[in-house]
């Protein structure tokens, strides 16, 4: 088996192919995996439980999510929306945040433990095609043919493979948005203080209205001696207000909820990178003759406005097409019929289940009263609501509603009618 890409889907799918016995070579561009990628970023570890037995002690944790925020802004206004579980940064744990070259070369060091052999700094340029099937990659390396009867494209992010393959319909740039984020050194102490945890507790912060308008969200994330602070953006709505990334993330920094957080933070890195947040109607076809996709070359990304997750769904699609080929080898037969089972275990398990419940999502999620008005709205009404107004009597709750929907141009009727939208997503 061929793997190419490895990433958290790649070396999930060789860890369960080398362990049942196949011969699995792991395909990494980059000179290392996780040296290309970006991430936030909060990884659930749960579907870890069964491939890495007590994975927590091991796996290369930053801070354990004990706190989980949503915070609604506008221009210099914020309310926020905060959780504190304690239980979370004890077994079992929820989420960690990580830093992906880290995760990523312990997960393929896994992979490489069970018997796959790691080739890295090495591109897969083009299929190998026979009579139609996938029978391996051409590499960018001399004499660089590998053969195999199954192919899993775990290479990311509108997928070239995939492409090839005739997998891919809908590469429209309105289906991605742009994750841009800045790690920010600050002593641990300070972190600690400012985020109000101790420890390897951690704060992961979801924020709207962090966008300037434009269809999207920021986000920071506590790391051991370093916060990330970051957006993601449409990339048709970042193309036509031509503003780039770096300057959203400036703005957030300056707003009056981030700015005491980070005050004196050093510039430790900057990097973006593309996400595919289209959802469970935009996802490629999942497997051909001789190729199976996985991750987010499969378009894995779960951004439902309340769980922003990857990570996780591309770790659990990675190890079911390891499972499928491995299935597929015993019977000797490669067809996209054979193969055919790959999608259908995603459907009954959470991979494809999660997408394919929250698939109207995106459009909600992404919708200008979602990203613009309503915040603007909510913080009216919660400045208005505690705003004291001696002599004058307090208003009422449905007072404050309709003067705060007016004066941010919402009509009661659409937002009656993203409410029951929102309940049949989310419900």
């Amino acid at each position: 088996m061929i793997v190419v890409g490895a990433g958290p889907a790649g070396s999930a799918s060789a860890m369960v192919a080398a362990r049942a016995g196949l011969s699995v070579v792991l395909l990494e561009r980059g000179p290392f995996p996780g040296s290309k990628n970006m991430y936030g970023g909060v990884v659930y570890g749960r579907i870890l439980d069964d491939l890495v037995p007590r994975w927590y002690d091991e796996m290369p944790v930053q801070r354990w999510v004990t706190r989980r925020s949503t915070m609604v802004m506008d221009q210099d206004r914020a309310l926020t929306v905060d959780f504190r579980a304690p239980a979370w940064g004890r077994q079992p744990y929820n989420g960690a945040t990580i830093y992906r070259p880290d995760f990523d070369a312990w997960l393929a060091d896994k992979a490489v433990a069970a018997g796959a052999r790691l080739v890295t700094s090495t591109t897969a340029r083009e299929l190998l095609m026979e009579r139609g099937s996938v029978v391996g990659v051409a590499t960018d390396r001399p004499d660089g043919l590998l053969r195999a009867p199954v192919v899993i494209a775990c290479d990311g992010v509108n997928s070239f493979l995939a492409k090839q393959a005739g997998l891919y319909p809908h590469t429209e740039s309105s289906h991605f948005t742009l994750g841009a984020k800045e790690t920010l050194a600050l002593p641990k102490e300070l972190i600690d203080q400012r985020f109000g945890v101790r420890g390897r507790e951690g704060v992961d912060i979801e924020i709207i209205g962090a966008t300037q308008g434009l269809a999207g969200g920021g986000f920071v994330y506590t790391n051991l001696d370093s916060v990330a602070v970051g957006v993601v953006v449409g990339v048709d709505e970042l193309s036509k207000a031509g503003l780039r990334p770096e300057e959203l993330i400036a703005r957030l920094k300056l707003h009056s909820a981030i700015a005491p957080l980070i005050e004196g933070a050093e510039l430790k890195e900057y990097s973006a990178h593309l996400i595919p947040e289209g959802g469970y109607k935009t996802m490629p076809e999942l497997c051909t003759d001789g190729m199976l996709v996985a991750g987010d070359a499969a378009c894995m990304t779960l951004a439902a406005g309340i769980w922003l997750e990857g990570v996780n769904f591309a770790i659990g699609s990675g190890a079911v097409a390891g499972e499928v080929a491995v299935a597929a080898h015993a019977r000797k037969d490669f067809t996209a019929a054979s193969l055919g089972r790959y999608p259908k275990l995603l459907e009954q398990s959470f991979v494809l289940a999660d997408h394919r419940r929250f698939q109207d999502a995106p459009e909600l999620v992404l919708s200008e009263r979602v990203q613009t008005a309503y915040p603007a709205m909510v913080c009216d009404i919660v400045e208005r609501l505690f705003t004291v107004t001696n002599p004058t009597p307090k208003p009422g709750l449905r007072r404050l509603l309709r003067t705060a929907a007016k004066n941010n141009g919402v009509k009661l009727r659409d937002l009656a009618r993203d409410g029951l939208r929102g309940l049949r997503t989310f419900g």
